[in-house]
Formats: C-alpha cells, sequence, structure tokens
C-alpha cells in the first residue's frame, strides 16, 4: 500500500502527463498530418499544445485513478486526419502514427536531462521534486513504449498493417478494429511484467541511475 506522500507524487505527475504529455503526443499527430499535407487536425483546433482541445474526460480520470497503482492507464481525444490528403498514404499515415509515442520520449529525454542537470550541479531542490520529475519520465516513456502496441487503437497498429499487403492491411484491420480491445487486455496480462521492466530501463537510462 503506497503511503500518502508516494500517492502525491504519482499524482502530480500524473496531473503533468495531463497537461504536457497528452497534448504533445497528440499535436505532434497533427503536426505530422499537417506537413504531410492534411489539414483536418488544423480545422478542428489540434494543431495547438493547448491541453483544454485535447483531453478527454473519462480518460484523463482513469489516467489519475490508475498513477495510485504507479502505471498510467488513460487517453485523450484522438486527433482527427484524412489519410488521403497525405502526399503518401501508407508510408504517411505510419508517420502520423509514430509522431505521437515518439513526442512522449522526446519530453521524456529532455526532462532527463534536466534531472541530470539538477544532479550534477547538486541543485539544492526539494526531494520531491525529484520524484515526481523522475516518475513523469517513467509515464512518458510508459506511454510511448504503450501505444506502440501494434493492436487498435494504439499507434503501433499502423505500423503493422504498412507490411501488410491491402487485402491483408483490410481483413486484419477488421478483426482488430472487432477484437481489438480483448486483444489488447491479454496482452497487457501476458506482457505486463516486461513491459514493467523495459520502462523501467530506459527510465533509469534517461535520468543516469
Amino acid at each position: 500500500m503506497p503511503t500518502l506522500d508516494v500517492v502525491i507524487y504519482r499524482l502530480i505527475a500524473a496531473g503533468l502527463v495531463l497537461l504536457v504529455g497528452f497534448p504533445v503526443h497528440e499535436f505532434a499527430h497533427a503536426w505530422a498530418a499537417y506537413i504531410q499535407g492534411d489539414a483536418t487536425a488544423k480545422m478542428y483546433g489540434r494543431l495547438t499544445l493547448n491541453p483544454m482541445v485535447h483531453l478527454d474526460k473519462m480518460g484523463s480520470i482513469l489516467l489519475l485513478i490508475s498513477a495510485l497503482a504507479g502505471w498510467v492507464i488513460g487517453w485523450a481525444k484522438p486527433t482527427p486526419y484524412n489519410a488521403a490528403n497525405l502526399r503518401n498514404r501508407r508510408n504517411g499515415e505510419v508517420l502520423v502514427a509514430l509522431a505521437g509515442p515518439a513526442a512522449n520520449m522526446v519530453v521524456a529525454a529532455a526532462a532527463g536531462i534536466i534531472f541530470r542537470i539538477i544532479v550534477a550541479l547538486q541543485i539544492d531542490l526539494p526531494i520531491a521534486v525529484g520524484i515526481v520529475l523522475v516518475t513523469f519520465i517513467q509515464y512518458q516513456v510508459l506511454l510511448a513504449i504503450f501505444n506502440l502496441l501494434p493492436i487498435p487503437p494504439l499507434d503501433g497498429s499502423a505500423v503493422l498493417l504498412r507490411f501488410l499487403s491491402p487485402r491483408q492491411a483490410w481483413e486484419v484491420r477488421g478483426m482488430l478494429a472487432q477484437y481489438g480491445i480483448i486483444v489488447l487486455l491479454l496482452i497487457v496480462v501476458l506482457i505486463g511484467p516486461l513491459l514493467g521492466q523495459v520502462v523501467g530501463s530506459v527510465t533509469r537510462a534517461l535520468v543516469g541511475l
């Protein structure tokens, strides 16, 4: 059972995910589509880092609740885009999909650099600041890696479909759309511990611990 201090640190880190992690992720999707010729996200006001236009009420609440257990399970509003407008549709969809997880890793790496600077310069800050910062980095890494799983509606599904023939992609897309949530839950149960180890290793590498 986590102590009250740990619960508070996790909630603050989760709040940073809502204010920074989710908006950056969705903005990256919108920006990747925009530079490839699709302005759908911009027309819907999603080409912005303003958290209020990206957050989903239920996804945000679930994120805060799950953070109590040390994980982040939640979602923002999916960024709309029209694949038909992309200059290279098949490769373009992959780039749009990967932009979100890549943005989370960039944020995690930037936060890791800040943590390293604080440690190297021996800046006298409350220990809570360091704990929250490392927890935030952990959550960013988790969001990036989890979203790369090749199951809809996660971003990794676009990568999977890219390496299939158009007919195979159509068949797999339909199957995953119908059973994707069940498959995703099974995968999380089966590889949850492994996923946690990977997230932990990447986080430690970023902060230098």
